[in-house]
């Protein structure tokens, strides 16, 4: 199953000027986020993105940004502590 999170509420974000393509991004992103696209790591499926911060934290050209601990993972972690369901829209 491949889980969706927040379409178009993420803050995952990338400097493509900056990526040198080194693919860590792929190899630390618990779901498949990113691609390689000729010689640059590019967002191929921001809605699976649950703002870890893995991929951010281990650019060494700085090309990724994303404030982790936001959206549905911060949701899902407080629903597993509080013992409530998620709640990803920032509405309850």
């Amino acid at each position: 199953m491949k889980l969706r999170y927040l379409n178009d509420e993420l803050t995952l974000r990338q400097d493509s000027g900056k990526c040198t393509g080194c693919g860590v991004c792929l190899d630390v992103c618990p779901h498949s986020v990113w691609r390689l696209e000729g010689r640059k790591a590019v967002i191929a499926d921001l809605a699976a993105c649950m703002e870890c911060g893995a991929c951010a934290k281990n650019c060494i050209a700085g090309a990724i940004y994303v404030h982790s601990g936001v959206g549905c993972a911060r949701a899902v972690i407080n629903g597993i502590i509080s013992g409530t369901e998620p709640c990803c829209d920032g509405k309850c």
